[in-house]
């Protein structure tokens, strides 16, 4: 029997100049994410859609979403079969293509490098991406690819 876990965020516009949507330019992008617990999040949308460049933006919440989803699938996947990981860091990637006013991720791609304890750890740890891949929450949410190109040294 399949267990819910429920989740509530809060986003409310602060983007509100006076007229508010009285115009496509006579408005703007900024909003607050919140959520009981965590700091606010201070969002917009991408600069090529009017956004404030100095907040985030739906496409880069999303892809930091998948990131850290494999990270920590990652990490549990490694502490269950006894890699010692010290190290992780991501730099991901994500094409969207628009048209006609609307959009649509069409790839994700995770680069991981992340370093082990040791050299005997470095294939079962490059294997492991694949299990996270399957248990990432995420990713198993998307209708788009998300690949990982890993990389794992011993430190």
């Amino acid at each position: 029997m399949p267990l819910a876990h429920h989740y509530a965020t809060v986003v409310t516009w602060t983007g509100n100049r006076g007229t508010g949507t009285s115009g496509y330019r006579d408005y703007g992008r900024d909003h607050d994410v919140t959520a009981e617990g965590p700091p606010p999040i201070a969002g917009s949308s991408d600069r090529t859609f009017r956004g404030d460049p100095e907040r985030w933006n739906p496409e880069q919440l999303l892809l930091a979403a998948l990131s850290q989803c494999h990270m920590l699938s990652y990490l549990h996947a490694c502490a269950d079969a006894g890699i010692v990981v010290t190290s992780y860091v991501d730099r991901a990637a994500g094409e969207m293509t628009t048209r006609a006013g609307s959009g649509r991720f069409t790839e994700a791609v995770l680069r991981p490098e992340v370093t082990v304890a040791s050299p005997e750890m470095v294939e079962t740890a490059v294997k492991l991406h694949d299990d996270a891949h399957h248990a990432c929450f995420i990713a198993n949410s998307v209708n788009f690819p998300v690949r990982h190109e890993a990389v794992v040294t011993a430190g």
